[in-house]
């Protein structure tokens, strides 16, 4: 279906032409002098000291665990209203994830209180999700999670540019873990990030980057090494200089695309205002976010309503979505199920709206006058 106002629409131009062709011509095009640039500035960016540019955020999340020595009979406390790849990356280390509920309905993240309660002698780590790009209650869970001697790795997939009191979300934790998936802020259609101030843990997780490998293929071809050993099980998670040649030219924008996506949400808290039928999560909280997506929760109805109004908006040309589809509730986790009704409320009620930086306020008005007619 072709829609009149998409959800998403890519915002590429001619520096991401010229960035790619550029690479293409430099004849090396695999993991190299653009990805370890992007990691430099990245590092630059966060305020860290260590960066590794990887194939997606699931990869980030899993050596964010395996470094941190996460296995077979620990728990690890987990968000359900997230994607599902938080979740799946606990199990790749073979633990165990324990969901904690959200917030309320007008803030998407763990709730600390929950977070609290569930932590066992078995509780090796925490991921906290920042939900579209708007911090979770980082004060409290690093607080709980110190005392305690709990590992914490931000989901940070949707907050590059985005802060907890000044400080950028992803420096907070003993990880923090980016995606550049192709919807997202700043994209290379897939790549994604790991964050750390840890040398070692650092010096862990790059050594799995690359199959265990002592030394990589660009320090070979240029010079710096003329043989490897393998000395640990790793991964082939490295990040292409082609991808990486991408997100530094999306970074050139990213405070660009941060400002304009804070008018946006502006338009989008003035149109919904006074319609008492729908709850916008994070009201109010413009300032410090990526604002990556625009998810609005009904009041009532449970999801057939929510659904019906998705497809009369659709009917109008307009493209919704539903972030996220709980993951305590999916078969694979049928074994971990536990009561969340605050999240499952959300995960019946929630639609995203349209958002991205070529979206104009007309448009905006009109996505809330449809929403206002399909309710």
């Amino acid at each position: 279906m072709d829609f009149e106002i998409p959800l998403f629409d890519l915002n590429f131009g001619e520096a991401e032409e010229k960035a790619v062709l550029d690479t293409l011509r430099t004849r090396w095009i695999s993991m190299g002098p653009k990805v370890h640039r992007l990691e430099q500035r990245f590092a630059d960016h966060l305020g860290v000291e260590h960066t590794l540019g990887l194939t997606n955020c699931t990869a980030a999340l899993h050596l964010a665990l395996k470094a941190l020595g996460v296995g077979p009979g620990d728990e690890v406390i987990v968000p359900s209203l997230t994607f599902v790849a938080t979740t799946n990356a606990v199990r790749y280390v073979g633990a165990d994830p324990v969901f904690a509920d959200i917030r309320s309905l007008e803030d998407l993240s763990m709730d600390p209180d929950d977070f609290a309660a569930k932590i066992t002698d078995r509780t090796k780590a925490v991921i906290p999700m920042h939900y579209g790009g708007f911090a979770a209650q980082m004060d409290s869970i690093l607080s709980t999670a110190r005392s305690h001697g709990i590992a914490v790795v931000e989901d940070a997939a949707h907050s590059p540019l985005a802060d907890w009191q000044g400080k950028p979300l992803g420096s907070l934790g003993d990880f923090g873990c980016f995606s550049f998936f192709s919807n997202k802020n700043i994209t290379c259609a897939e790549g994604g990030l790991l964050a750390t101030n840890n040398a070692e843990l650092a010096a862990k997780a790059k050594l799995m980057r690359a199959h265990g490998m002592t030394s990589l293929s660009f320090e070979r071809a240029s010079g710096h090494a003329t043989r490897y050993d393998v000395v640990e099980l790793g991964y082939n998670y490295r990040l292409d200089d082609i991808r990486g040649s991408l997100i530094l030219a999306q970074m050139d924008r990213l405070a660009e695309d941060v400002r304009r996506r804070a008018e946006l949400r502006a338009a989008y808290e003035s149109g919904l205002e006074g319609l008492t039928d729908v709850i916008l999560p994070y009201r109010g909280r413009i300032e410090g976010s990526s604002h990556y997506i625009l998810p609005v929760v009904l009041a009532g109805g449970g999801a057939e309503r929510r659904d019906a109004v998705r497809q009369r908006m659709a009917e109008r040309g307009i493209q919704t979505s539903v972030h996220y589809p709980a993951v305590h509730r999916f078969s694979i986790y049928e074994e971990f199920r536990c009561d969340l009704p605050k999240t499952d409320h959300a995960t019946d009620h929630e639609i995203t709206l349209p958002m991205f930086p070529r979206l104009t306020e007309a448009q905006v008005e009109t996505v809330c006058r449809i929403l206002k007619e399909s309710l």
